[in-house]
């Protein structure tokens, strides 16, 4: 799953700030554009495993293209976060399933297409309600 984020420029009096957009009070901060992209995916997958425990419904990601029209982000850097929402879990449980061929083929395929693992996308999947 990759959560865009919008960056507001720092200069050297300032850091960057980091607002995920889709992840309401998700927010972060760094000196330096890169650390504000490794802080933002910190922010991230805390925000989702909090959700995640209290039982609740991980938003799915908007387009950068829906949110860059927001004024409220104008001058803003765009950047994208990967996460694996199957990394999230406290526990992994190793599984054996038996699938048609023609079904696990298109299932990697669309994981492959999200950037993700076939593991990962199964659980974005079933923690979303479907393949957004």
């Amino acid at each position: 799953m990759n959560y865009p984020i919008a960056i507001e420029p720092g200069d050297e009096g300032h850091a960057y700030g980091v607002v995920v957009p889709d992840l309401p009070g998700c927010f972060s901060a760094g000196d330096t554009l890169d650390d504000a992209m490794t802080n933002a995916r910190e922010a991230i997958e805390l925000w989702l495993e909090t959700v995640m425990d209290d039982g609740g419904t991980i938003p799915a990601p908007s387009s950068v293209a829906a949110l860059q029209e927001q004024p409220e982000f104008a001058g803003w850097i765009w950047a994208v976060v990967p996460v694996d929402l199957a990394k999230l879990s406290d526990r992994v449980e190793r599984i054996n399933i038996t699938l048609p061929a023609r079904v696990l083929r298109r299932i990697d395929a669309a994981a492959q297409a999200a950037g993700e693992s076939r593991s990962g996308y199964l659980a974005r999947c079933a923690v979303m309600g479907g393949p957004h």
